[in-house]
Order: structure tokens, then sequence, then C-alpha cells
């Protein structure tokens, strides 16, 4: 029993479910964009050749080479890089900076003239060397 109640425990407590979620959206944003690249992006670019890039293979001692199916899933990976990067990666530093970045202190002390010493800003004699401060 402590051993369900230990994997109850890591599914309900950890990351668990965000991980699985965060797999279950990237294969579905996979299969969209490898949709899109095999239907629309590499036909545009067989266009001016007048040709299919999912139909050129090779034959060589009975080896097939598909170099228009690797162009797919090369164009596929670059999609997906730059989809991640410009609306996940970049979005997220974002609001980290600005949750990083420290706020402007107003000064709470400043330099005796004469001792060198730091002092209160609103100090008018300075408990050092007992010196007036402008």
């Amino acid at each position: 029993m402590s051993e369900l109640g230990a994997l109850r425990e890591f599914v309900t407590k950890s990351s668990f479910i965000d991980l699985a979620v965060a797999v279950v959206i990237g294969s579905a944003i996979n299969a969209v964009v490898t949709s899109l690249v095999s239907n629309m992006i590499t036909p545009l670019i067989g266009v001016p050749g007048h040709f299919n890039f999912q139909n050129v293979n090779y034959t060589v001692n009975g080896s097939t080479f598909m170099p228009g199916l690797f162009l797919n899933s090369v164009i596929s990976f670059i999609v997906i890089l730059l989809v991640v990067f410009f609306l996940i990666v970049r979005p997220v530093q974002k609001i980290r900076d600005r949750k990083a970045a420290p706020s402007p202190k107003e000064p709470t002390t400043k330099t005796c003239p004469e001792c060198l010493s730091n002092i209160p800003i609103k100090a008018r004699r300075c408990a050092y060397c007992t010196s007036k401060v402008e």
C-alpha cells in the first residue's frame, strides 16, 4: 500500500501532470506543423520547378532514398523551432525579466565629506567626526 501511496503522491504533487499535458500538446503541435509543411510549404517550394518533393526518391542497389521527405522533416523542425522560440521562449523570458528587474530604490545614506563614512541621508551632522553636513 505504501508503494501505491508513493505513486499517487508522485502523480498528484509533482509536475508529472504538467509534463503529460506538455507532451500531448507538443504532439498535437507536431501533427499540425507536419501537415502544414507537407501540404502547404513544400508544394510551394516545388512550384517553380514543377515537381513534388514527396515523390522525389532514388534507388541505389535496392535501397530507396527519399530526399523530399527528409526536406519535409527539416522544414517541420525549423517551423516548430521558430514557433516554440517566438511563442513560448521569448514571452516567458520577458515575463521573467520583468519579475527579476529590481525597482530602483531611493538612497538611504550619503557620504560625509570630511571622514568619508556613510551616514543617514537626513543627518545634518556626521555621527563619526561630528562635522556639519549639508
